[in-house]
C-alpha cells in the first residue's frame, strides 16, 4: 500500500521550485494559484531568500501551491491517484493539501483557506514572541515533563524520537539552555508557537471562513494530524483543519495508522525529506522516496507500479464515498443501532462504536440514508478506512429539512 504525505512548514528552502518550471503546465499553475491566494508563488518558490518564505503569511501558501502543482507532475491523469495510493496525509499545514488531494477541496478552495490561514497565524503570531524548537532523541516522558516546566506545548509529537515544543522566545531559550537529558535541542525556522493556544484568535477566524466553504467526502483514506484516524466526512476534514491551528500535531499517531494498514511505500511531494526521514526510522521495511526534482519523477512512478493500489479493501474511488459510512481506526466493531437493511437512518445516529487499545469512538451516519448493506457485524475486527455500513441517500422529504445543506456539500 502506498501512502503520500505533504510536508509542513519548515520543509521550504530558496528556490526548491526552481526546477519544477521546466515542466509543461508547471509555470501556468503556480500563476494561476499566485491569482487565487495573492502570493507571488512564482518568485517566492524561486528567487526569495530564506528569512522571506519564513514568513507563514508567504510560507503555507507556498507549500501548499507546491504541493498541488507537482502533484499534478506525478500525477498527469488525477483520477489515477485515487486507485493507485492507498493514503494520504500531510504534516500541519500540508494536511490542507492532501485534503485537495483527496477531493475534499477544490485547489481554489484550498488556496484561498491557506491564505487566509496563513495571514491569521502570522497575525496571531505578532501578539507575543514565539517560536518552536525541535528535540531530538531523550525519552518521551523526560522531554514532556521537561517541556511543561518551562511552561512549553509539545505541538509536534513527531515518533522517531522527535519531538517539536513551542511558547514564548524566552521560555525555549531556558529549554535549551537546560535540556532533558540524551537531547539536543534544535530551533526552527519559523515564524510562531503553532499548533497552541498562541493560535486561537486564527482558529476562530477559520471557523467563521469555513461555513462557507463546501466539501466532498475524501475519495481515499485520508488521515488527520488530531489522532492519526481516518477521517471519511468532509465537514468533519474540515473542522479538523480548523482545529488543528491550535491543537498539537500528532504524526506519530498518523504513522502507526499506516503501519495497521500495512504501508509499504510512502512518496514526500516537494519539498521533500522531512516525512521520509521519519518513516525510515518509525516505519522500518517501508520504501520512501523524496520527491525534490522532476529527475525524481521515474523512481515515483516506478514505486507507485510496484506499490500502489488500495491494498485488498475496498477502493473508495471506486464507490460513491458518501454511501459509505467507514472506520476510523483500527480496532473491534460493535454495534450499537437495531436499524437492519432496508430502514432510513436519520443523519447523525450513532451506529456503533470501534475499541482500539487507547481508546473507543462513536461512528456516526452524518448525512443518514438508507441501510444497503452491513459490510462488517459486531465483534468484526477493521481497519482504518474499512466500510462498515453502505447508504443509499434519501430524498429531502424522507430526509427532512435539517440536513439539505449537507447533502449539497458532500455529493
Amino acid at each position: 500500500m502506498l501512502v503520500v504525505a505533504a510536508p509542513g512548514q519548515g520543509a521550504q528552502t530558496p528556490g526548491f521550485l526552481t526546477p519544477w518550471l521546466e515542466v509543461e503546465g508547471v509555470t501556468e499553475r503556480l500563476q494561476w494559484l499566485s491569482a487565487v491566494s495573492g502570493v507571488d508563488l512564482l518568485e517566492h518558490g524561486t528567487n526569495s531568500d530564506a528569512d522571506t518564505i519564513k514568513d507563514t503569511a508567504i510560507a503555507q501558501p507556498l507549500l501548499v501551491g507546491a504541493g498541488l502543482v507537482t502533484l499534478l507532475a506525478l500525477f498527469p491523469h488525477p483520477t489515477e491517484a485515487f486507485a493507485r495510493v492507498g493514503i494520504g496525509a500531510g504534516h500541519s499545514v500540508g494536511e490542507i493539501t492532501a485534503a485537495a488531494a483527496a477531493g475534499v477541496l477544490s485547489a481554489e478552495q484550498a488556496m484561498v483557506f491557506v491564505r487566509e490561514r496563513g495571514r491569521a497565524m502570522a497575525k496571531a503570531a505578532e501578539v507575543t514572541p514565539t517560536g518552536m524548537s525541535a528535540v531530538l532523541g531523550g525519552d518521551q516522558g523526560e522531554v514532556e515533563r521537561a517541556a511543561e516546566q518551562h511552561g512549553l506545548i509539545c505541538a509536534n509529537i513527531n515518533g522517531a524520537g522527535q519531538i517539536v515544543v513551542a511558547g514564548t522566545l524566552d521560555q525555549l531559550a531556558a529549554f535549551a539552555a537546560d535540556p532533558p537529558p540524551r537531547a539536543r535541542v534544535r530551533p526552527l525556522q519559523v515564524a510562531g508557537a503553532f499548533h497552541t493556544s498562541h493560535m486561537a484568535p486564527a482558529t476562530d477566524v477559520l471557523a467563521g471562513y469555513a461555513q462557507a466553504i463546501s466539501t466532498h467526502d475524501p475519495r481515499l483514506r485520508l488521515l488527520s494530524n488530531a489522532d492519526g484516524q481516518v477521517v471519511h466526512n468532509g465537514r468533519e476534514v474540515l473542522g479538523r483543519l480548523v482545529r488543528q491551528v491550535s491543537k498539537p500535531v500528532r504524526w506519530d499517531l498518523c504513522m502507526q495508522t499506516m503501519a495497521d494498514l500495512g504501508v509499504t511505500a510512502m512518496i514526500e511531494i516537494p519539498p521533500a525529506g522531512t516525512l521520509t526521514g521519519l518513516a525510515k526510522r518509525a516505519l522500518p521495511g517501508v520504501e520512501t522516496l523524496a520527491v525534490n526534482t522532476p529527475d525524481d519523477l521515474p523512481a515515483a512512478w516506478d514505486l507507485i507500479a510496484r506499490h500502489g493500489s488500495p491494498a485488498g479493501l475496498e477502493s473508495l474511488s471506486h464507490s460513491p464515498t458518501w454511501r459509505l459510512v467507514v472506520a476510523p481506526a483500527k480496532g473491534t466493531f460493535n454495534r450499537s443501532a437495531d436499524e437492519s437493511v432496508g430502514d432510513v437512518v436519520p443523519p447523525g445516529t450513532v451506529i456503533g462504536t470501534i475499541t482500539t487499545l487507547r481508546d473507543s469512538y462513536p461512528i456516526t451516519a452524518e448525512h443518514g440514508g438508507i441501510i444497503v448493506e452491513w459490510v462488517v457485524e459486531d465483534d468484526d475486527p477493521v481497519a482504518p478506512g474499512q466500510p462498515i455500513v453502505r447508504l443509499h441517500p434519501v430524498s429531502d422529504d424522507e430526509r427532512g429539512p435539517t440536513d439539505t445543506h449537507r447533502q449539497e456539500a458532500s455529493v
